[in-house]
């Protein structure tokens, strides 16, 4: 599958990384100079100190070019939005500092479907840069055609600070012939660095372009959208092709309206999984905060029959507001528990709390200490899929069986109700928007019965079923009482595993 060369920050905050240990532009060397129409999207949501998400380029003096998938990498999915505190950094070696920083008022994605239909968008700037911009080109470039690709991506494949460079790397390369890259769609892209990957983009490098020479002038031929393989060269948008679109929307003849987006305020991201703060009938407003999500959300996962608690944890947790741009940030200081077995939950203790997490504005939901019921309307709120899913409870299933977990009184939803992959964790909310009575979990994909991402259900009677397109949630009343606080300055010892019963739940994430 391709691997698009960003860190997915928000929606998807888990890291994609090439196979091998990369080199910010590997095989790359610091710019001596700054390229003054080049330059860093920064976005709050970054994993970086300097803000960093993806290279972008000028293209008219209010107007930026990059990867489509970087622009829509907010979690309402948007094609076209005002993103909240968005800014560009041109004209500088320097991620963090130097240059010109203008905010972003507007993106305009060229597909919702950005691998398949086209990986390019433009962002429109609240000013004028006071640069000149890089032309656009005449032709689509030969194979053979030399190339320079800029970008400030990671210097090794984990997400950590010293992985991410400050200064602006530089190579020099060729496009290759688009066979050179696996999964390409080649009327609309370039294959672009060595033949084995030795010369290359790499993660947190999408958007930044791949330059050829016209004369004595750089010519933008592509932004980089992702690898098809690992020891590969790298996928770049084929900018010629879309020029078309682009002067359309620089000049104002194309001018989209806006997207709809969904209320999703208080949606929560962990990791690849959704999530949200609740608290229960013991908290007070001055203890941490409480992050709830599936069991199967935890790096490492509980075994069949085991219940995991008191384990000291730090991860990164982004909450969004009601468009679904960053509320505040968050880390996760230890899984008070977490069990895939006869429900599928984890829950986290927060480095903040209640009050300071309300102070920023952000939505605290209530566990309830019921379940729902056969024909209870429920709303699913979704970070991961950048979606609130209006849905009905159609059933309380005895016994719900995947991959050799199984777990007990699971919710199926009616057939309209669509969360997917990415949906893990995403809380299952009563009518009211705030009480939680479950949380999502799984889905039948293909069919097949009892397998990995293809849960079966199991009838009273001992009956198997499996409901192609299926979709299922865990109940979380057990959690409506809370979870015992430690006390300050005492270490917590990390309970011995409590078998519950045989089996546990789906480790698909639906």
């Amino acid at each position: 599958m391709r691997k698009r060369l960003l860190v997915m920050s928000f929606a998807v905050i888990a890291m994609i990384t090439t196979g091998t240990p990369a080199l910010a532009i590997r095989g790359g060397t610091e710019a001596p100079a700054p390229y003054s129409f080049s330059g860093s999207l920064q976005r709050p949501d970054s994993p970086r100190e300097d803000g960093h998400t993806c290279g972008v380029t000028l293209v008219a003096p209010s107007w930026a070019v990059t990867a489509g998938h970087c622009t829509k990498n907010n979690p309402s999915l948007a094609q076209v939005g005002r993103p909240k505190n968005w800014t560009v950094r041109l004209g500088t070696t320097d991620a963090g500092s130097g240059g010109e920083v203008i905010e972003v008022e507007r993106f305009i994605t060229y597909s919702p479907y950005p691998v398949h239909e086209g990986d390019i968008g433009l962002l429109k700037l609240k000013k004028p840069a006071k640069t000149k911009p890089v032309a656009l080109p005449s032709a689509r470039p030969a194979d053979g055609t030399k190339t320079r690709i800029l970008g400030w991506g990671m210097t090794c494949d984990r997400r950590a600070p010293e992985c991410y460079p400050k200064k602006l790397r530089e190579a020099d390369t060729v496009v290759q012939p688009a066979s050179a890259c696996d999964g390409i769609y080649a009327d609309r892209e370039l294959c672009v660095g060595a033949l084995d990957g030795s010369v290359a983009a790499t993660n947190m490098d999408s958007g930044g372009p791949g330059l050829v020479r016209d004369g004595g002038r750089w010519v933008i031929a592509g932004v980089v959208s992702g690898a098809g393989g690992d020891d590969r060269p790298v996928m770049y948008t084929d900018v010629h092709y879309f020029k078309g679109w682009i002067d359309d929307v620089v000049t104002g003849r194309l001018n989209p309206p806006d997207t709809p987006v969904p209320n999703l305020e208080g949606a929560a991201s962990l990791g690849g999984c959704s999530a949200s703060v609740v608290r229960t009938g013991k908290t007070k407003n001055n203890d941490p905060a409480l992050l709830l999500t599936n069991g199967h959300c935890v790096p490492e996962r509980p075994a069949p029959g085991q219940t995991l608690e008191d384990v000291a944890m730090k991860l990164t947790v982004t909450i969004g507001d009601r468009q679904g741009y960053l509320q505040a940030k968050a880390q996760t200081t230890r899984l008070v528990s977490a069990t895939m077995t006869g429900t599928d939950t984890a829950l986290f203790e927060l480095d903040q709390t209640y009050a300071q997490l309300k102070a920023k504005g952000v939505k605290v939901f209530t566990l309830s200490g019921r379940s729902a019921k056969p024909g209870e309307r429920v709303d699913i709120i979704s970070s991961g899929n950048g979606n609130r899913f209006a849905c009905t409870i159609d059933a309380v299933v005895p016994h719900l069986r995947e991959e050799g977990y199984t777990q007990d009184n699971a919710y199926r939803y009616d057939p309209e109700c669509g969360p997917s992959h990415g949906g893990s964790g995403s809380p299952i909310v009563l009518r009211d928007g705030v009480t939680i009575v479950g949380v999502h979990s799984t889905g039948n994909d293909s069919g097949e019965q009892c397998t990995a991402n293809n849960p079966c259900e199991v009838a009273a009677d001992g009956t198997v079923s499996a409901h192609q397109g299926a979709r299922y949630g865990q109940q979380v009343k057990h959690l409506a009482a809370g979870a015992p606080a430690p006390k300050p300055g005492r270490p917590q010892p990390q309970a011995a595993p409590r078998r519950l019963n045989d089996a546990t739940i789906a480790t698909s994430s639906a």
